[in-house]
């Protein structure tokens, strides 16, 4: 159980229509004194169920991952700041572990945290999904949000360290999750990809795809996941034929 003080930490979340996992997120981080919400005004319960948790929800038009981020940063009142999906829980012995940091820190400005992915209800440990460290809790004064498109990340001014306990992140519950946020990634990728003045084409198209799945299946022992590491591997290639075909057809679409 958490301890019955609460943990002087913000922590930040960013929601739009996520009612399916938003009271888990919230429930694994309950007593850390500071919870706020940057909602894209999402149209099912997800706002009702956070008003159960914290009275910091704060309604912003979608601007992308990072600019939401940083707006629920900016926000917050503590020294330290953790940055949440609505779809990954802290585990005990990670919340037992910051409070440590917290208590104890002296050292580092921000820390990497091991995830945990679970896809189709399966952790998946090869692929380069485990353990998949990223920088989430840090010195609000001593970081910056990264403003790009897509894979968002923090940057922190200073040393960071690692943290031997996991977050649980249930990434993709089902195939259809998947195509969906595929969609929707491969779209900003292409995007990103031409503000950076990146090319497109046939052996772009060939050549990309079927290096990640060769990256994922083999060199990153994803077949040691049986079904679920082939079925990654193929899914990613097919994410990364599809930004380099929207890429294409922005430049054709251009000139």
């Amino acid at each position: 159980m958490h301890s019955s003080k609460l943990l002087p930490l913000s922590v930040v979340i960013v929601t739009q229509n996520e009612e399916k996992n938003i009271r888990e997120a919230l429930h694994s981080i309950r007593d850390a004194s500071e919870i706020i919400v940057i909602d894209a005004f999402s149209t099912d319960r997800t706002a009702d169920i956070c008003r159960e948790y914290t009275d910091k929800i704060h309604q912003k038009e979608w601007q992308g991952y990072a600019l939401q981020k940083r707006s629920g940063i900016e926000l917050a009142t503590q020294k330290w700041v953790f940055i949440l999906d609505s779809d990954e829980r802290f585990t005990e012995a990670l919340w037992n572990e910051i409070t440590e940091v917290i208590n104890l820190n002296q050292q580092y400005n921000g820390y990497y945290v091991p995830r945990k992915n679970f896809f189709l209800g399966k952790w998946i440990r090869h692929g380069g999904w485990w353990p998949d460290h990223t920088l989430r809790l840090f010195l609000k004064d001593k970081a910056l949000m990264e403003e790009r498109k897509v894979h968002e990340k923090v940057v922190v001014n200073g040393k960071a360290g690692y943290l031997r306990n996991h977050l649980e992140h249930y990434t993709y519950r089902t195939v259809s999750d998947y195509m969906k946020k595929m969609e929707t990634y491969s779209t900003l990728s292409a995007e990103e990809m031409r503000a950076q003045g990146k090319s497109s084409g046939p052996a772009k198209m060939i050549l990309h795809p079927v290096s990640t799945f060769f990256k994922m299946y083999f060199f990153r022992l994803g077949f040691m996941d049986g079904l679920h590491g082939l079925a990654l591997a193929v899914l990613y290639s097919t994410y990364t034929f599809l930004k380099y075909l929207k890429l294409w057809e922005a430049l054709s679409g251009k000139r």
